[in-house]
């Protein structure tokens, strides 16, 4: 049987259109200090996106420079994969490797169930940027929100998630078919796991 990062990687690779998707997590701690990170500059998700997207990320430039409008300054950024589905009710899992400036890399995993008029697939390739967070430790919790999709074969776009002040603000590429709008949570945990509760 495949563990759940095995199904996800495969999932997100197929679906994007890529081969041999994964994470290096020799340089994510599992532990990192505990101390507020540091911002980052708009210039510099940017930079680190587009090496993440690739040739994929022409509207990653105007995606940042509007949730930096609203949210201000990130003081963190997850890269990673995730994949979901979706018939009214739906689930979304993945995983990746939450960067700071000055608190170290930590190891992140995600899933979360949503409820709405949605339904399809996708996999996709994803920036999460990290605002207000006091602690490394503070994005074990969940973040709920209302996303809305629309495309056939693929694209490019961003949700914003909140819990008590900390936001999370998906950017998200990747491929498949969704239609529709939802409410939603994700869950942030230390481990993978298939509960998405």
């Amino acid at each position: 049987m495949q563990t759940r990062r095995e199904l996800t990687l495969q999932l997100a690779a197929l679906a994007a259109g890529i081969s041999g998707l994964s994470l290096n997590a020799g340089g994510a701690r599992a532990n990192a200090p505990a101390g507020r990170p540091d911002e980052y500059a708009p210039d510099e998700i940017v930079a680190n996106g587009h090496r993440f997207f690739g040739s994929i990320s022409r509207g990653l430039a105007e995606l940042v420079e509007k949730a930096t409008k609203q949210w201000g300054r990130p003081n963190g950024y997850i890269l990673g994969q995730e994949a979901t589905g979706a018939f009214f009710g739906g689930l979304r899992y993945g995983e990746g490797v939450m960067h700071t400036r000055n608190a170290g890399d930590l190891r992140v995993f995600w899933q979360g169930p949503s409820l709405g008029l949605d339904a399809g697939a996708d996999g996709d390739r994803t920036m999460m940027l990290v605002y207000n967070l006091p602690a490394t430790d503070a994005i074990y919790r969940r973040y709920g929100g209302v996303d809305g999709s629309a495309y056939i074969i693929g694209g490019l776009g961003m949700t914003a998630l909140v819990n008590d002040g900390v936001y999370v603000v998906p950017i998200r590429s990747g491929v498949g078919a969704r239609l529709g709008f939802n409410v939603s949570y994700l869950k942030f945990t230390q481990a993978s796991t298939w509960n998405p509760f």
